[in-house]
């Protein structure tokens, strides 16, 4: 009977030795006497080999995760297309490598390694064993680690030197130095010298204190938060949000939430809902509804599994909950943060210096309150890399970024944090809506109010999910030659096309020189449509998810308040661009589904 083993990205049969043991264990354990295997995956990947399973191994070894401005995604399990010791041993030794040639003073500096509660047990994976062999990594070459003792939202990790994400060169950079540091170096696998190594320290009590010293500059009503009525539920939804929030209400003299006990420890597998992400919706939200229909709640705060995103929902006066979309609290947030400020700086001309940020596929409606009110701003690319470097860029110059935000419910609200915080977005929710009931107004009231003024924002956002490369390839080619060569759709259905921005390609119509401001890349496809009617649609791929993905909006001006016909107009603007552009059909694309 063949076994299967891999080298490099293909799949070799061969045959059991005449002991009938795996060439490819024997050939290991020769190679590297002194190794230390993971006995959860070695054991999967052997059960494989005896069966004689290629696709499973294909699945497994077929290819390497690839690192970018993200770091690496992927599930934990045996092989070099998925998380394990290895694959993070492999990791930290390439990015150690690029950290000394970029520092000369790296092993003065050290590096930060946080961790939270996801583990995958069949595997035996877990965040806190891969920050354990990722600091072994650093430790092993001089380097001092930083190296949180316990779980930890991730706002309180920052990824470069910057406190922001890594964005292009660093990510080819990181990636090229993976490659040629793929051997472990001796007793990578041995995380236990570090206990006793002078190199290691732990950040966790500095940081705590730190973080929230921070965020307090964010309190502006602490006597009405001290006095306020108004009841909260929290749920951590089996993360580790749970002790930071309930803190962060501590630091704001707030009465805590009550916490969804089902939800509030961290649980890896997450027993109660069937995808840990409040962006999906109410879902997520079944358990939070009942605590606070039982306890008297008017308002549900969720953070997702590592607290830096935050969804909000809020009892309505016909007792149904509202979720507020990501644009939606987006709107709220930066209406509050600008109210704040400009209620505590009274010098008019400080507005010059006054920035706001989003996302290219996020709402505009932070652009019409700075239009109206007088300060400046920004949309960047998609991410908070994008937005966190452009936000310290600014700052550097002398600028304040109050606020920014992408739809997919990520806000930052402390310029501490260059990048998107469930925590400090929780706390600052909460003092608005205690703020907001002195005088007798809801959430969505207020938003209602936010639109009154500076025009409705009607926003519609979903995906189609596709697996064939190939297919999201042709669909995107044919709506660059959509009549001829190099033509861009000049309609869609009833809806008059304006204007296009390809940034893939780097054509932009509206440019004199029909070139996009915006960086482009043409590893990931992204087009954006204007329409005479004003409204806009992004059709874009995800860079994690076989996805494509729309986002449309639909403007109005400051008095145009039919908003039931702004939603019809924007409803028959997506359907016909499902129909016309994503043609789910005869691509056979597959349907978000709730």
């Amino acid at each position: 009977m063949n076994n299967i083993f891999t080298t490099e990205n293909k799949i070799i049969l061969a045959p059991k030795n005449r002991n009938g043991v795996c060439q490819l264990s024997t050939a290991l354990t020769r190679t590297h006497p002194g190794f230390i295997w993971n006995p959860k995956t070695y054991a999967i990947v052997k059960q494989l080999l005896v069966e004689g399973n290629a696709g499973e191994l294909q699945k497994y070894f077929g290819s390497r995760m690839e690192f970018g401005t993200a770091g690496l995604r992927a599930a934990m399990g045996p092989g070099i297309s998925h998380m394990n010791d290895l694959t993070i041993i492999q990791t930290t030794q390439g990015f150690c490598r690029y950290l000394e040639k970029n520092f000369s003073d790296l092993r003065k500096r050290g590096v930060v390694i946080g961790f939270d509660a996801r583990a995958h047990l069949s595997s035996g994976g877990s965040s806190k064993r891969f920050a354990r062999l990722a600091a072994n990594t650093f430790i092993s070459q001089g380097v001092p680690v930083y190296l949180f003792s316990d779980i930890i939202p991730t706002p309180f990790v920052v990824y470069w030197e910057n406190g922001a994400q890594i964005i292009s060169p660093h990510d080819k950079g990181i990636s090229q130095a993976i490659e040629e540091n793929q051997e472990p170096w001796p007793q990578a696998w041995d995380d236990k010298l570090i206990d006793s190594s002078l190199l290691l320290h732990d950040p966790y009590a500095t940081v705590n204190k730190e973080y929230f010293k921070d965020i307090q500059k964010q309190c502006f009503y602490r006597n009405i938060n001290k006095e306020t009525n108004l009841k909260f539920v929290h749920t951590a939804v089996h993360g580790v949000g749970h002790k930071f929030v309930q803190l962060a209400f501590q630091a704001f003299d707030l009465s805590p939430p009550f916490a969804v006990p089902e939800q509030k420890d961290p649980d890896p597998d997450f027993p109660t809902v069937k995808y840990p992400n409040p962006e999906e919706g109410k879902g997520v939200l079944t358990l939070s509804f009942a605590l606070a229909e039982k306890d008297g709640a008017r308002i549900i705060l969720a953070n997702d599994p590592d607290a830096d995103r935050l969804a909000v929902a809020e009892k309505q006066e016909s007792g149904e909950w509202k979720v507020f979309s990501g644009n939606e609290l987006g709107a709220l947030l930066g209406w509050w943060i600008f109210t704040c400020w400009k209620n505590n700086n009274r010098d008019n001309r400080a507005i010059k210096d006054i920035y706001m940020l989003s996302s290219t596929v996020s709402s505009k409606i932070l652009r019409a309150i700075a239009l109206k009110e007088g300060f400046h701003f920004e949309e960047t690319l998609t991410g908070f890399k994008w937005m966190g470097n452009r936000a310290k860029q600014l700052m550097d110059q002398g600028k304040a970024v109050l606020f920014a935000f992408e739809e997919a419910i990520g806000y930052m609200c402390c310029p501490a944090v260059l990048d998107k915080d469930g925590v400090s977005a929780a706390v600052i929710t909460a003092e608005m809506a205690s703020f907001l009931a002195t005088r007798n107004l809801s959430l969505s009231q207020q938003l209602k109010a936010v639109y009154d003024e500076y025009g409705f924002h009607i926003t519609k956002a979903s995906y189609f999910i596709c697996h064939d490369p190939k297919v999201i390839q042709q669909l995107f080619d044919n709506l660059r030659n959509f009549d001829g060569k190099n033509t861009y759709p000049k309609s869609c259905g009833r809806f008059k096309v304006s204007g296009i921005r390809d940034l893939t390609t780097g054509y932009d119509s509206s440019q004199p020189d029909q070139k996009a401001i915006l960086p482009t890349s043409k590893s990931s496809q992204m087009i954006t449509f204007t329409f005479a009617n004003g409204g806009v649609a992004t059709m874009r791929t995800s860079g994690t998810e076989p996805k494509i993905k729309y986002y449309s909006e639909l403007c109005a001006p400051p008095g145009n308040s039919d908003v039931e016909q702004l939603k019809k107009e924007l409803d028959e603007l997506v359907n016909a661009l499902e129909k016309h552009f994503f043609q789910p059909e005869k691509n056979k694309l597959q349907r978000k589904t709730e």
